[in-house]
């Protein structure tokens, strides 16, 4: 299903859109990919029961679905895939990346926003902000098996969305 702007003939790109795009992009790196589904589906699921607007909902999807995107570039330039890397390659990444999509300037200022911040927990300023971060620490905490009492500080110091809150301590039995 395609968005409509006003002007009928202007279409914005698809969630699914995008993602086939990031999959073609991550160049058959299962684990990126794997990865990019999960913290999608995570933060959608978020977005979705925390209620949030239909066009925060496609911020926070497109910049779950990019978020990773610096990795490739960030193994082949510095060996690691550190978050401070990640976040500053990330932001001019996602930027060429969406680039020739249809979406508005300010989308793809605050998907590169986003992109650019992901690691970083201070000043959060926003629900999609709060619903990445969210997301992406649920992937991480399974995809690497963190202890207990870490993802319990984490929820206490850091999660702020009950939907978010519900769905980890559901995944990890606390």
């Amino acid at each position: 299903m395609l968005i409509v702007r006003k002007n009928l003939r202007e279409m914005i790109m698809t969630i699914p859109e995008v993602l086939t795009k990031m999959i073609a992009f991550s160049d058959g790196n299962i684990h990126d990919i794997d990865h990019l589904i999960r913290v999608w589906t995570y933060a959608k699921t978020i977005g979705e029961l925390e209620n949030v607007d239909k066009e925060t909902l496609f911020i926070i999807e497109a910049a779950a679905i990019t978020h990773d995107i610096a990795c490739p570039l960030c193994r082949e330039k510095y060996g690691n895939t550190e978050g401070k890397y990640q976040e500053e390659e990330g932001k001019k990444l996602v930027r060429d990346f969406l680039s020739d999509t249809d979406m508005r300037e300010d989308q793809i200022d605050r998907i590169s926003f986003l992109v650019g911040h992901h690691h970083s927990l201070n000043d959060i300023d926003g629900i999609d902000y709060q619903i990445l971060i969210e997301a992406d620490y649920i992937a991480n905490a399974i995809e690497n098996s963190y202890e207990k009492k870490n993802i319990e500080k984490f929820i206490s110091s850091i999660m702020e969305t009950k939907s978010g809150i519900k769905l980890v301590k559901d995944i990890f039995m606390i």
